[in-house]
């Protein structure tokens, strides 16, 4: 199905408003709601990649497709600078696990 520019600038829209409640998401560690979040972001540029060049937008709307496009990648500036340090403590307790099980392995428990 063809967007229009109507549908166009609807979906990214939704899109501005969903990459918010990551950020929301983000700031109080509901990691998982983040997850769930991405995934409906990612249905939705899917969409976009299908048709957004099929529907060229002129004048006001090209505008403000520019302008929500800004906010989107400060949205993700945001949402990588919050979950950078997890990731890093999340990646840091992997490796810590891994190997507490070798040293388990190689020497028996204790």
């Amino acid at each position: 199905m063809t967007m229009t520019h109507d549908d166009v600038l609807s979906t990214y829209e939704a899109m501005l408003a969903l990459s918010a409640k990551m950020v929301s998401a983000a700031e109080c560690g509901q990691w998982d709601e983040l997850s769930l979040l991405e995934k409906r972001v990612g249905a939705h540029v899917a969409a976009l990649q299908a048709n957004d060049e099929q529907v060229l937008l002129e004048g006001a709307s090209r505008v403000k497709k520019v302008a929500i496009i800004k906010q989107l990648l400060a949205y993700d500036r945001t949402i990588r600078d919050l979950t950078t340090p997890w990731m890093a403590q999340l990646s840091q307790l992997i490796n810590s696990s891994g190997a507490s099980r070798r040293l388990n392995n190689a020497y028996g428990g204790v």
